[in-house]
């Protein structure tokens, strides 16, 4: 009886524990979850707030200003609208400042650095990266955040996708204007495969750790680039 009673005992301090474990791991899946939910809540109050100001304060002046240089610069419309990847695969519509001449590859001939393409106030626009400032519209509507990985047009999201495996995790949030490749400095022309995989390793590391705090880092850091323009690692 002292045996069966042992073995009873031992029996139920074993499900306690499994037990106790299992309440432990549940309990850690729905504080994930929560906090989750409420960065990405705070993430979207941010981007509102933030797309807003800017659309209202700036954009409501500069982009009328940005219009008259581009038209007298070059005959076509002010703003580029091309098709690019969003958050799980899904293609929308990215507003840009159109920089270069009317042409009919431009969706399936990317931009190279001396692109002769390019218009004069086109290579401004895209040395101070003011040719993406309408993509706070976009900020506004849902399809972009203001922080994340860089959409890409369909052509090079298929490439890039080809050369390494896996990409297409890049793709689980919201695409940024800006993200943290771009400040360590994978932005622009795409030169060669090692500048595609870098940009992937730093777009999937943001991916992983994806927080406000990080947010927070990475816009700081691009504010202070976008008025210095010297590109250099993320301190």
């Amino acid at each position: 009886m002292r045996a069966t009673g042992a073995f009873w005992t031992a029996f139920e301090l074993v499900i306690d524990q499994r037990t106790s474990g299992s309440i432990l791991l549940l309990n850690s899946k729905t504080m994930v979850k929560t906090l989750r939910k409420k960065y990405l809540l705070t993430k979207r109050g941010l981007d509102l707030i933030c797309s807003v100001l800017v659309i209202m304060g700036v954009l409501s002046w500069l982009l009328p200003v940005l219009a008259l240089l581009i038209k007298l610069d070059s005959r076509g419309p002010v703003f580029f609208l091309q098709r690019r990847i969003g958050r799980g695969g899904r293609a929308f519509i990215c507003y840009k400042l159109r920089t270069m001449v009317v042409n009919k590859e431009a969706d399936e001939n990317p931009v190279s650095e001396n692109d002769v393409r390019i218009t004069m106030i086109g290579r401004f626009l895209r040395m101070s990266h003011l040719d993406e400032m309408p993509q706070f519209f976009n900020v506004l509507m849902g399809s972009m955040s203001l922080v994340g990985p860089r959409p890409y047009m369909l052509v090079d999201n298929q490439r890039f996708s080809d050369l390494v495996p896996g990409h297409n995790f890049r793709n689980y949030v919201k695409p940024g204007i800006t993200g943290l490749s771009q400040v360590k400095g994978f932005h622009g022309v795409v030169i060669d495969l090692q500048t595609i995989f870098s940009r992937y390793q730093w777009d999937a590391f943001y991916v992983r750790n994806a927080s406000l705090t990080l947010d927070l880092r990475i816009l700081r850091r691009t504010t202070r680039i976008f008025f210095t323009q010297k590109i250099g690692l993320w301190r």
